[in-house]
């Protein structure tokens, strides 16, 4: 075969178009600088009604374990509805978040996006690597790196998240807490 033919996918299967890929790549980098901006109103705008954040424990287990190192049903940080995740960010607006007087200072990198069809059409599998960075006070640094999941359904509004998936890389967070979205 010549390097100036490229292989066809199998006729009548559904794939993500140059454009569509764009539009998706600037969901998620918008939703990251919404995240570092904390401007979490318009942060929800971007996701459907039925959207749901699931962030699992992971579990470190030995490769002759059939149990995976993520398991559905099992403890999570996060197992939140779209209406959860407003009460939570509500939190943080209250004089009385004293882990958040001052602000934690976010920065959410976005990398590795590859969109692929979801089983259904009009959605998507967006799956990416985020990188979290936050800094609080004069010598508070943590990070958390994690992949990512998300399902985009497009709308007659336009592309929107309808669930998310984020597995941390660590079994065991050395931060104070975990007020971040990833």
């Amino acid at each position: 075969m010549s390097v100036d033919v490229l292989e066809t996918p199998t006729a009548g299967a559904r794939q993500a178009s140059l454009q569509l890929v764009h539009d998706v790549q600037q969901l998620l980098y918008r939703d990251a600088r919404l995240l570092d901006e904390q401007r979490y109103d318009e942060w929800f705008d971007l996701m459907t009604e039925d959207f749901r954040f699931w962030v699992p424990v992971p579990q470190s287990r030995y490769r002759r374990d059939s149990k995976g190192v993520f398991e559905p049903g099992r403890m999570a940080h996060f197992d939140d509805s779209l209406a959860e995740l407003k009460l939570r960010a509500s939190r943080w607006k209250e004089a009385t978040a004293w882990s958040e007087d001052p602000p934690t200072r976010h920065v959410h990198y976005v990398t590795n996006i590859e969109v692929e069809p979801a089983e259904l059409d009009g959605e998507w599998l967006a799956r990416s690597v985020v990188i979290s960075l936050r800094n609080r006070n004069e010598d508070e640094e943590n990070w958390l790196g994690a992949r990512r999941e998300d399902l985009v359904r497009e709308t007659p509004a336009g592309l929107k998240l309808a669930h998310r998936k984020v597995f941390v890389t660590q079994s065991v967070l050395l931060a104070k807490n975990f007020n971040t979205f990833l």
